[in-house]
């Protein structure tokens, strides 16, 4: 969406609302494109990424012990003898 400058001024709430959303603002000078309206993307701090790490490790460890072993789960493809079915 470009916009001028001029007109942005009365809308500027409703823009950075749509940027926000993931719609992008070009604000326009004299028909020329001055500036784009983006999101600013909060970096998460120290303790926020490793209380992240520390529940993907925990999921992660119950869906590794809840399935087959991986080295029986092809045995299905072969027979007695070893030999593929």
């Amino acid at each position: 969406m470009r916009v001028s400058v001029t007109d942005a001024k009365g809308q500027l709430t409703e823009l950075v609302r749509r940027a926000e959303a993931g719609d992008e603002i070009i604000l326009t000078r004299h028909g020329h494109a001055a500036v784009r309206l983006v999101p600013v993307r909060t970096v998460p701090d120290r303790n926020s990424r490793r209380a992240l790490l520390d529940a993907v490790r925990e999921a992660g460890a119950a869906k590794a012990t809840s399935g087959p072993s991986a080295a029986r789960s092809q045995d299905f493809l072969y027979g007695d003898d070893g030999l593929p079915g």
